[in-house]
């Protein structure tokens, strides 16, 4: 029996350049993912980790899910390797693949690196949105990856910051990063020598480190009452006490909360101090209004996200969409 040729969308790094999103599209993408997980109309599978060679410090997450109202199934790939910068190379490199899920047949292959990080950062953004406080005036941001820089760009869309502070562990990647920051947004930023001076006061702290071993460098001690912390560095910068504080804590996903070695609250809840029946809210409930966010100027409240596959799909799905629009990319013959 003869099939139907069947053919596949190609979108390259370059390809998703030129589509150029606004910071509305990639917000809105990602508030449509999170609103069908709040529903219950999505499928998240857990990550997984591939640790290729015990002697090198890089590993890949996978990441699988499907977001009903979309129609589409997903699979993302994404190298971690946190050296990649002595080669000048990105720490982090990744491919998104687009499946039908009625028929498996696959929809498009696109360089995701980029969605790696605009989705990061509109989940922060997002976030913040519902748990900081409206008034919020100053940032402060560890760490200086490319998630970073869509962290403070996206945020600094949603509140008027009247302070914005950044740090990270190289000096010449936190003045980069500052002067990129500072030149794209128009505005001063701080670059600041230490994780004290970037976080101590700070209304919205945000922890995006690169450590190679768990290490709490970020205090309890300096994070101001009625603050939002949203950590979500690979390996724990806190320390265990910080959660004494919060008076409500929200995750994106609570089923990856013990998937893998990795993660910002790790420790918490292998020690049993972060539950499924001590958590508020995933952010996805929320978004769909199940849930609250903020009810008080005095919470304090963290955000722990560890990367929802459902993001990038949607947010791949609203590249795919426009690439067609406008004429971009490739469109490959699979069979």
């Amino acid at each position: 029996m003869d099939h139907p040729e069947i053919h596949f969308d190609y979108l390259n790094g370059p390809d998703v350049a030129r589509l150029a999103l606004t910071d509305e599209e990639i917000i809105g993408a990602v508030e449509t993912a999170l609103a069908a997980q709040g529903n219950g109309e999505t499928v998240i599978e857990p990550r997984m980790h591939l640790v290729p060679d015990k002697n090198v410090d890089g590993h890949f997450n996978v990441l699988r899910g499907y977001v009903k109202p979309l129609g589409v199934a997903g699979v993302k790939i994404v190298g971690d390797f946190v050296n990649n910068y002595k080669q000048g190379l990105p720490s982090e490199m990744a491919l998104l693949n687009l499946f039908s899920p009625t028929t498996g047949m696959p929809i498009a292959v696109i360089d995701a690196s980029a969605i790696t990080d605009m989705r990061t950062g509109a989940v922060t953004a997002i976030g913040a949105r519902h748990l900081a406080r409206r008034d919020s005036r100053i940032l402060g941001h560890i760490g200086a990856r490319g998630s970073s820089y869509w962290n403070v760009r996206l945020l600094t869309g949603l509140f008027k910051f009247d302070e914005i502070r950044v740090h990270s562990r190289r000096r010449e990647s936190r003045a980069a990063f500052g002067e990129r920051l500072a030149r794209d947004l128009g505005r001063p930023v701080r670059v600041v020598d230490d994780w004290q001076d970037c976080i101590e006061g700070a209304d919205i702290v945000v922890e995006a480190s690169r450590l190679t071993r768990p290490e709490p460098l970020l205090r309890t001690a300096w994070i101001k009452r009625g603050a939002c912390v949203i950590p979500y560095g690979t390996m724990s910068a806190v320390e265990l006490d910080l959660l004494d504080i919060m008076d409500k804590v929200v995750m994106d996903d609570w089923g990856q909360a013990s998937a893998g070695p990795f993660g910002a609250l790790r420790r918490h809840v292998d020690s049993g101090r972060l539950t499924a029946e001590t958590l508020h809210a995933e952010l996805g409930q929320i978004v769909a209004g199940l849930k609250p966010g903020r009810t008080s100027d005095t919470e304090t409240i963290l955000f722990w996200h560890r990367g929802l596959s459902l993001s990038d799909i949607a947010l791949g799905h609203t590249m795919l969409e426009k690439a067609r629009k406008l004429g971009i990319g490739q469109r490959l013959r699979f069979a």
